[in-house]
């Protein structure tokens, strides 16, 4: 096994063992990407020196005894995570040359922990899409076809950790943004539960759903990284003082006396793909086969979801992104002679058509006279929508579902037509919607050898039932054992 195909408990038991050293293990990650970027797309950033530099250090950490899980291990970065003297672009040019002067919380856990930066990772600009191809950089490809998508909105952060080109990666999730391209890419990802992950130092987009989280090649390193980030931050008001437990502790095998419940909307849904299901089905055999018990859920407002989901993360988008104005930080139109002039410029040349999209879509649904047509109404449903979930988990511990209605689609399939794309985040936008923890883990391949995921939603805080009964998924299983097949050779 080449080291940057390790995971991130692997490659730890080997950096304790001092079998290997954290500066060998990101000299083969940067030369990894080195070898496959130019073809997958993935990163927007990467600081070879600084990321060397780092490992440097964690090698002298490692040799003193000073090792934690995280210790020397490479991760990419999604680029709206602020990186003090890394540039955070947003994946947009209206921030292309913005240096955040601090580090966000989670990357001063990870940097605490001793991890590697290796760099930034593409997304669709500010978090806004399912296809990461409205980045206003550049496009990234799926690992698995590069004729196809990685998914959205952290399309990035899943293919970096798909191509072996970091150990693991953080992204973040305001409506699957997180579990989507980890299902496109076949890998782990996790949405905790709002308010577990501190936000400071995330660029908003929707500041009541954003949530930031961890994407791995596995349920085990998905809990490592869980116990790096989690945690209360007072400098986060929406941070819940709670306390975190040992996630690994989590990753027993049995799911004697765990209630799995299957909403009966999530498998009604129009446009779901046969091998989606099919997978799907499969999976609930395997679990039951666990010692799970899988019983029908209903969750009754499903079909609300999409509407009340974005009106709310355009209403709030449209207040977040008012502060790109070419005054402070980020572009600035040149060529205007006015005030008024330099605000449109900056802001007509700086955002893509689909941040303008929904920045429209915003304004107008919190304007006088519309407020409680659209954002009230949507706020209500939001709530209909959280005692649904309330009920169901009344009669099981986790829920499952698919994740996305279809494996990855082409690059340019959705582009022109947004509802459709709009829909492609059905089965995920809810958990957002409702605050509660989701993942997304490997289950199968479509009939063209794409990747496919399964969804797990709980309880609020309990991201550890959901590792429980993914832990065992993958145990039995060998889904998340394969790789892309393109890269057998650099």
């Amino acid at each position: 096994m080449k080291l940057y195909e390790l995971t991130i408990h692997k490659a730890h038991r080997l950096l304790k063992e001092k079998q290997i050293s954290s500066r060998e293990l990101t000299r083969a990650v940067l030369d990894r990407i080195d070898a496959v970027e130019e073809k997958v797309g993935a990163y927007i950033t990467v600081v070879d020196q600084e990321a060397m530099a780092q490992a440097k250090l964690a090698d002298k950490a490692i040799s003193e005894g000073n090792i934690s899980p995280l210790t020397g291990i490479p991760l990419s970065i999604k680029d709206l995570i602020c990186t003090r003297g890394i540039r955070t672009t947003c994946a947009s040019k209206i921030l292309e040359n913005f240096m955040p002067p601090y580090d966000a919380t989670v990357i001063k856990k990870i940097k605490e922990s001793g991890a590697v930066v290796v760099g930034k990772v593409n997304m669709d600009e500010f978090a806004m899409g399912s296809s990461t191809e409205n980045s206003g950089l550049q496009v990234t490809r799926n690992p698995w076809d590069l004729t196809r998508i990685p998914g959205g909105s952290s399309g990035g952060s899943a293919a970096s950790v798909a191509a072996d080109m970091c150990l693991g990666s953080l992204g973040s999730d305001t409506g699957g943004s997180i579990r989507q391209p980890a299902s496109h890419c076949g890998v782990v990802g996790m949405k905790p539960t709002y308010g577990r992950v501190s936000r400071f130092g995330l660029v908003a987009y929707a500041s009541s759903l954003d949530q930031i989280g961890p994407l791995t090649k596995d349920v085990t390193d998905c809990a490592i990284l869980m116990n790096a980030v989690s945690g209360y931050d007072h400098r986060d008001s929406t941070s819940v003082s709670k306390d975190v437990p040992d996630y690994t502790e989590a990753l027993k095998e049995g799911l004697k006396g765990v209630t799995v419940g299957i909403p009966r909307e999530y498998n009604s849904t129009n446009g779901l793909d046969a091998d989606v299901l099919s997978a799907v089905k499969n999976a609930v055999k395997v679990i039951e086969g666990s010692g799970a018990e899988c019983v029908e859920v209903s969750l009754p407002h499903t079909e609300y979801a999409v509407a009340a989901y974005y009106l709310i993360a355009c209403s709030e988008a449209s207040s977040n992104l008012a502060r790109y104005d070419g005054v402070r930080y980020g572009l600035r139109d040149k060529d205007a002679k006015t005030l008024l002039q330099m605000y449109n410029g900056t802001r007509s040349k700086g955002f893509g058509p689909e941040v303008q999209r929904r920045i429209i879509l915003g304004t107008y649904a919190l304007s006088a006279g519309y407020y409680d047509a659209y954002y009230g109404k949507a706020s209500q449903v939001r709530t209909l929508i959280m005692e649904d979930f309330k009920k169901a988990f009344e009669t099981c511990d986790v829920l499952l579902s698919p994740v996305t209605p279809t494996p990855a689609f082409g690059i340019g399939e959705k582009i022109d037509d947004p509802l459709t794309m709009y829909l492609s985040d059905i089965f995920t936008l809810s958990a957002n919607l409702a605050g509660i923890p989701g993942m997304s883990v490997p289950c199968g391949f479509s009939s063209q050898g794409l990747p496919i995921g399964l969804q797990l939603m709980g309880k609020h805080f309990d991201e550890e039932k959901l590792l429980t009964v993914a832990y065992n998924f993958e145990q039995a299983t060998d889904f998340q054992e394969r790789k892309p097949e393109l890269w057998n050779g650099d």
